[in-house]
């Protein structure tokens, strides 16, 4: 079956990435010292998060390299990378809000899960990722290839670890350019609904799955979606209807497309390294890693998600997991089982400091969803 056309420019393959590294900007030393001078003025330890505004934190021309490196996650390849972020001179609390900061200067931070958290630590606190309710950044495990659940999600390192915790990337633009050219009947199944699990971290009036196509096309581009653990958890769950013997296939083939070596992007995230992604254009996995056996050493890594100005408009499948498809919008995120008025009104500050809107489902989600 013919297919719409769309945008390649996040169609690439490793060796293109190693090739041309026009993905990778770095701050200068100068202009990094202004931004940890810029987190050292208003850092206060009792000062809850959502109180800060844009306004606290001039990060001068570092801000604009980061801009740059997003400029290029939403509209050039999909993945991007900041270096020289202020490690050195901050602490591991300094630079959680050096985080922050940046992330209100570019979107909406979204909440992340089951506590509503808005910025997660990457790091093994012994979670477990194959559990019905397990999730990924909690644990030392490798991770699946997987979309995170909003438009962008921006990834810095405070430590490394020991070994491994490697990040790995692939484009999704090329794995369904090959998914297509390998077996079309399969690429079909991959824009028919498959059925996600929230992994109990839904809010009280949502369902706890849904349904969404893994490839899905609007004005001209072409959006992923891929969670394979979050597939597998779903089919535990009453009402979600068991995988075809096709989308099993088409499952097993898009995971091996993923990590096939021509196609996966392998880097390791140093200390002071921002890494930005697009959930729509890049999907992203991790290795196994290993520990210092100092806990002051152990891997940290600060998550953000946001929703962010220049965010483009979602295929209409898309809108049970964000609740909006309008371009420039509040979307996305877990709302967990913490999402109160507190959470709201900041949301909606901070999106009125940016020009972005709010939708209705956004505030008050209907008590039930079609999955």
């Amino acid at each position: 079956m013919p297919f719409p056309k769309y945008d390649r420019s996040a169609a690439w393959r490793a060796d293109d990435m190693i090739q041309d590294q026009s993905w990778i900007y770095r701050i200068e030393d100068d202009a990094a010292k202004q931004m940890a001078t810029a987190v050292e003025r208003v850092y206060d330890v009792d000062r809850p998060l959502f109180d800060y505004t844009l306004d606290d934190f001039d990060f001068g021309p570092g801000m604009d390299t980061v801009r740059a490196a997003i400029k290029e996650a939403h509209f050039g390849r999909g993945c991007a990378l900041t270096k020289g972020l202020p490690r050195s001179h901050l602490g591991a609390d300094h630079f959680r809000l050096l985080v922050w900061g940046i992330g209100l200067h570019l979107g909406v931070p979204r909440p992340q899960g089951r506590a509503s958290q808005y910025i997660s630590e990457v790091r093994s606190t012994g979670g477990t990722y194959r559990a019905a309710g397990g999730r990924g950044y909690n644990t030392n495990a490798s991770l699946d290839f997987h979309a995170d659940a909003c438009d962008i999600v921006l990834l810095a390192c405070f430590n490394q670890a020991k070994t491994g915790g490697q990040s790995m990337v692939s484009s999704s633009t090329s794995a369904w350019e090959v998914l297509l050219a390998e077996r079309p009947d399969l690429a079909a199944v991959a824009t028919e609904n498959f059925y996600f699990s929230r992994n109990q971290e839904e809010a009280p009036n949502e369902n706890p799955y849904y349904g969404q196509p893994i490839f899905g096309f609007e004005g001209g581009r072409i959006f992923t979606k891929w969670n394979r653990n979050r597939i597998r958890t779903a089919q535990e769950l009453p009402g979600v209807p068991k995988l075809t013997e096709a989308q099993l296939e088409c499952a097993d083939l898009l995971d091996d497309i993923l990590g096939r070596p021509e196609m996966m992007f392998t880097m390791q995230l140093e200390p002071g390294d921002l890494q930005f992604m697009n959930n729509h254009l890049a999907l992203h996995s991790r290795t196994e890693f290993e520990d210092f056996d100092e806990p002051e050493r152990h891997r940290l890594l600060y998550r953000l998600w946001l929703a962010t100005p220049d965010s483009v408009a979602l295929p209409e499948t898309w809108m049970a997991y964000f609740r909006s498809i309008t371009p420039g919008s509040v979307r996305g995120g877990f709302r967990g089982h913490h999402h109160d008025d507190a959470c709201l009104a900041f949301e909606e500050r901070q999106a009125k400091a940016l020009g972005m809107n709010v939708p209705a489902l956004m505030i008050d989600p209907p008590l039930t969803e079609v999955a």
